[in-house]
């Protein structure tokens, strides 16, 4: 007489281990990816309030805030901090988990541009006096 084992074969398990890595990769890397698509749209959302915010600096003060003068401007936490305590008393809209800083162009023009670029580079987004987004390396 013969007794029956149950139970799984090394092979078996193996092949399940396999199964599951697979399905763990694809499922970090589509979260990964939604996760930095959150981040660029609430850097968005900030970037409209500053906006906003702007609008209402210029009907108190009859000018626009602006931390750097010129073309370019780079976006750090420092300016980001300044930007922030100017426009809306200090809240924070841009930390570290976001990722992401913001600094101010006042240009000569009456107009103003808010740039928000991801730390480490990347991602630079622009956004005009007129509510205009353009995006470079997104």
């Amino acid at each position: 007489m013969t007794t029956r084992r149950s139970g799984f074969t090394l092979i078996e398990l193996l092949v399940v281990v396999a199964i599951i890595s697979i399905i763990a990769a694809i499922g970090f890397v589509a979260y990964s990816g939604y996760v930095e698509a959150a981040k660029k749209k609430t850097a968005e959302n900030a970037m409209m309030q500053l906006s906003l915010a702007q609008t209402e600096y210029y009907s108190e003060n009859s000018s626009y805030y602006g931390v750097s003068s010129g073309s370019t401007c780079s976006p750090t936490s420092a300016t980001s901090d300044a930007v922030e305590a100017a426009l809306i008393e200090g809240a924070e809209l841009f930390t570290d988990e976001l990722g992401y800083n913001v600094c101010i162009i006042e240009n000569n023009t009456r107009n103003y541009y808010i740039v928000s670029e991801r730390n480490g580079g990347g991602c630079k987004i622009k956004l005009d006096g007129k509510q205009v987004f353009t995006r470079e390396g997104c």
